[in-house]
């Protein structure tokens, strides 16, 4: 025992006419010691140890002495029980000392009164008044010596572990979609978007990350002290007090549990706490919460449960009743900050986070109907399961209000570049965070007969494999035609019909390599894909045709400029003049076309590499040769007048080195280029 706690009172002198009386009485107890059969051993220990002039006597049980043989039961009794109040009373009147910080010799001793006076209670008789008032001093006592028992030795989560685990979960998380600088958010019905969110393993994996608690056995208290809170709880049960056993009990692990909810990072908001909350932080928390509701359930609870199934097995219902009890406000805790999330303001952002607490909250479900068990538990369950509907709901309200932003998107800006647009790269980026929660969206979309409902509305070829797709197939499908179809409006804001072909096909192969290169693909299928695939060339051709037509087209014989008097006829050398002319406009005609093309399109930007090259391969294939056939037939009578160079200003050669700067997004001048020497 502690130098700062008093010796226990057993050890005290007790005043001279009490101690006559004690030992007195003790008399009577040793001769019932040594001759009746239901004598307890705990007598014993209570006499041996009450003071230290009752351990002669007690020794002298094995030698009883003639006088003591004729005490009557009720004798004994009496005096068995004047010792036991004389312990309980001498140990009320120290109430700084503590009887379970004291030896363990002296531990047993006030137990075995405690012991008694229950007995004696229950028997009522002569002694039985008295018998309550030791009871209730003794009760007084268990109760602040178990409160005091379960906070000393309570079992700290530890903070620095779960400090560094939270940090890597932070810095693994996806990063947060917020607006992006390039898109118009000050237009009303145009869409918060950020060009690059986060792939989705990453924000998988850390929204399911590791939890170092996860699969740990977690003991509230230490071993060494369950012993004592059981044995406390045993006698304050057996004497009728399990009420106040239970508030005792329940009031102190009410509290160890705020605590260590507030070492996880669960808070207690409101649901107006929550609504006002910036998304950054309220994207932390929810990162936490989900972190959090799976050490609660299987660290927390789990440990509670078998504390009270340790310390309360003496009543089956007090067990069920402190459990409930006092995890009651911890999982209340949980539970109100799923439920408002639930209710927050729609915004895209916010499925997936909201995904994660939904599928946790699901996986510990089977787990708390172990735990909280009749009745009582039953109800805490219903609780449980009316927040996941609810975020059930919040998850299908979003995608839905998702799908209307996607319709309604009016930004007006055009991508001068022809580049990709950022609801392009938004979009795709958020639907492969989508596609790793699939299982769980088609349980979630399952009853939805929306999505047919708008493809069979449509001329769509796509409506043929709806029957064939998932829920969350089908959901998809239509959130990338509502994609395709604003893209399509956007692509009518280029005067240029060229520059039109070039976003289109810029952003429809950036949705199909999104599709392709990851798990859309199995879920959109290899038919989706092949369509797709298909218009981009569809595309490429149109962009061929409406920019190279009319500078190829000066080199065709249709009339621009006829040589057919330059090989027969008078011999003038009018007709030869004319046809002369006529070529050398012809070259400068194109050299103009080319230049205008070059100055316009190495400013356009093709980001994939595989397409630009693919285009400028397919440039070269159409323009080349004919240039290089033009110049073969009719370059010889340029190069006989009067400043060839003005006319013929390229060899195929130099065409193919300007041609190689198309599309890079980057001014160059055509005055730049290679002429011919």
């Amino acid at each position: 025992m502690s130098s700062a706690v008093p010796p226990p009172p057993p050890q005290q002198e007790a005043p001279s006419a009490g101690g006559d009386k004690v030992l007195a009485a003790a008399q009577h107890i040793v001769k019932s010691l040594a001759t009746s059969k239901n004598a307890a051993d705990d007598m014993i220990r209570i006499l041996s140890g009450f003071d230290n002039r009752l351990s002669s006597i007690t020794n002298d049980h094995l030698f009883p002495s003639p006088d003591l043989s004729t005490a009557s039961d009720s004798e004994i009794s009496a005096a068995a029980f004047d010792t036991a109040d004389q312990v309980i009373q001498l140990w009320d009147a120290t109430p700084e000392a503590l009887v379970f910080e004291a030896p363990e010799d002296d531990v047993t001793q006030y137990l075995a009164a405690v012991d008694v006076a229950i007995d004696h209670l229950a028997r009522g008789g002569p002694v039985g008044a008295r018998a309550g008032v030791a009871v209730q001093l003794a009760m007084a006592r268990l109760e602040e010596e178990l409160r005091h028992l379960m906070v000393r030795h309570a079992v700290p989560i530890d903070p620095m572990g779960l400090f560094f685990s939270l940090r890597r979960l932070s810095l693994e998380s996806m990063d947060d979609l917020d607006a992006s600088p390039d898109f118009d958010a000050a237009t009303p019905h145009s869409l918060a978007l950020d060009a690059t969110p986060a792939g989705p393993d990453t924000a998988r994996g850390a929204a399911l990350g590791s939890n170092p608690f996860e699969d740990q056995v977690f003991d509230p208290v230490r071993p060494e002290a369950v012993e004592d809170l059981r044995a406390i709880a045993h006698r304050m049960a057996r004497a009728g007090y399990a009420r106040e056993l239970a508030d005792a009990y329940c009031a102190v692990r009410r509290d160890l549990l705020d605590e260590y909810l507030s070492v996880l990072g669960v808070e207690r908001l409101s649901i107006d706490d929550v609504q006002r909350i910036e998304w950054k932080l309220l994207n932390d928390k929810m990162k936490k919460w989900v972190h959090g509701v799976k050490t609660v359930v299987r660290v927390l609870l789990a440990g509670e449960r078998r504390l009270c199934d340790q310390v309360l097995d003496a009543s089956d219902e007090l067990m069920e009743e402190c459990f409930l009890e006092s995890t009651k406000g911890c999982i209340m805790q949980i539970l109100s900050f799923g439920g408002a999330v639930a209710v927050c303001p729609r915004s895209p952002e916010k499925v997936p986070r909201i995904l994660d607490m939904y599928e946790a909250l699901a996986e510990v479900i089977p787990e708390m109907k172990d735990l909280c068990v009749g009745s009582s538990g039953d109800g805490v369950i219903s609780d449980v399961q009316a927040i996941l509907d609810r975020l059930g709901d919040a998850v299908r309200g979003n995608l839905f209000e998702f799908g209307k932003m996607l319709q309604q998107e009016t930004s007006r800006r055009a991508m001068t570049t022809g580049e990709i647009h950022p609801m392009t790269r938004y979009v795709m980026n958020y639907l492969r965070l989508l596609v790793v929660y699939s299982e769980t969206l088609d349980v979630l979309l399952a009853d939805d007969s929306s999505d047919h409902d708008a493809f069979r509305r449509s001329d769509d070829q796509d409506q043929e494999h709806l029957e064939n797709m998932t829920p969350f197939g089908r959901r998809l499908l239509k959130l990338i035609s509502y994609l395709e179809a604003n893209l399509e409006e956007k692509s009518k804001l280029y005067e240029d019909a060229a520059l039109e072909c070039i976003f289109a096909m810029n952003n429809l192969l950036y949705i199909v390599q999104k599709v392709k290169d990851s798990e859309l693909g199995k879920v959109l299928g290899d038919h989706w894909i092949k369509r797709r695939s298909g218009k981009i060339r569809q595309y490429s051709k149109s962009y061929l045709r409406l920019s190279w037509t009319k500078a190829l087209s000066y080199f065709k014989e249709d009339g621009h400029g006829s040589s057919s008097g330059s090989g027969s006829g008078s011999g003038s050398g009018s007709g030869h003049s004319s046809s002369r002319m006529s070529i050398k406009d012809r070259f400068k005609n194109f050299n103009m076309a080319f230049e205008e093309i070059y100055r316009n399109q190495t400013l356009w930007k093709v980001p994939d590499p595989q397409l630009r090259e693919e285009l400028k391969i397919s440039i070269s294939e159409n323009v080349i040769p004919a240039y290089r056939a033009f110049l073969g037939r009719y370059g010889n009578q340029v190069d006989g007048g009067r400043n060839p160079g003005k006319y013929i200003k390229y060899t195929p050669e130099d065409l193919e080195s300007q041609l190689s700067d198309l599309f890079e997004g980057s001014q160059v001048s055509a005055n730049h280029s290679r002429r011919r020497t």
